[in-house]
């Protein structure tokens, strides 16, 4: 016997499909899915072996997917910014941050695929600091989305403060995480 989720329901009464963010358990699912994606990019990065054309493909490809990504994250931020001081609607603030999933996940995956191609030093502690950042930051994402969700329901009364500090908290971590990342990345780049 298994539990199933109530469908949702969408518009006049159609069955939706469950989402990604729509629950605590398909946000688990998700990260364990990531979870498993990482170590799979880990192990594939002591095995595969790029010539210095592929080398340096990877590193352009890694460079342009840290523009995307990291440059969507200070973009979703930024209007998180215009929120706070009153300059745009939480409406806008959500609906502009929600179209910036799709640039930072496709940055962030650019940025993890590309990377097992550049040799990381998987022994040093700087670039196991990095995976974990880089790990943190996910999954830190996936929750994101479900934040999203629930801010999105009370767009017509004031945030809870909980509600608040949930996003602070999500926004403080994102910027850890991205800024630690880039930060190791040009120190190992510099070795």
């Amino acid at each position: 016997m298994s539990i199933r989720p109530a469908p949702a329901l969408s518009g006049a009464g159609q069955v939706r499909p469950l989402g990604l963010h729509d629950s605590w358990w398909t946000i688990a699912a998700a990260a364990l899915a990531v979870c498993l994606a990482l170590t799979a990019c880990a192990w594939a990065s002591l095995h595969l072996h790029a010539d210095p054309a592929l080398h340096t493909a990877a590193l352009f490809i890694h460079l342009a997917s840290l523009v995307l990504g990291f440059g969507a994250v200070m973009v979703a931020d930024y209007y998180g910014l215009l929120w706070i001081s009153g300059r745009c609607t939480l409406s806008d603030t959500l609906s502009g941050t929600a179209r910036l999933h799709t640039p930072t996940w496709t940055g962030l995956a650019g940025l993890v695929l590309s990377g097992t191609l550049l040799h990381p030093d998987l022994t040093s502690t700087l670039t196991r600091t990095k995976l974990a950042l880089v790990l943190t930051l996910t999954l830190n994402g996936l929750q994101a989305g479900l934040l999203n969700r629930r801010m999105a329901q009370h767009t017509a009364a004031p945030l809870t403060p909980r509600l608040l500090a949930w996003g602070a908290t999500t926004a403080l971590i994102s910027q850890i995480c991205w800024w630690g990342a880039v930060v190791i990345g040009f120190r190992n780049s510099q070795h």
